[in-house]
């Protein structure tokens, strides 16, 4: 049986992925870090919901943020995704899903 700590983690990352939208965005993040515009731009979204939802997603834990000059560089966070052998496994706090070929 799961521990509770571990089903709160995951709970929290299910809660961040919880909207559409957000699904989109690590999706488009896997191929690599972004800034905001291009993810809007890449999702045909507003560039104000875009940053929403990558808020959300920061707070749960499951992007991070780098400043590079002028510009917001949003990434998936390490422990929520790994790449090897081609492939991206993503961790939910208390089981991983492997996506063949990064997508």
């Amino acid at each position: 049986m799961t521990d509770m700590k571990k089903a709160k983690a995951c709970a929290v990352r299910l809660s961040g992925l919880a909207e559409p939208t957000r699904l989109r965005i690590v999706d488009c993040l896997l191929s690599g870090p972004k800034n905001v515009s291009e993810i809007a731009k890449a999702l045909k979204i507003e560039i104000v919901n875009a940053s929403h939802h990558l808020g959300v997603m920061r707070e749960a834990k499951l992007v991070q943020d780098e400043k590079q000059g002028r510009f917001v560089i949003y990434s998936l966070t390490a422990d929520f995704t790994s790449k090897k052998d081609g492939g991206s496994t993503i961790d939910f706090g208390w089981c991983k899903v492997d996506i063949a070929g990064g997508k």
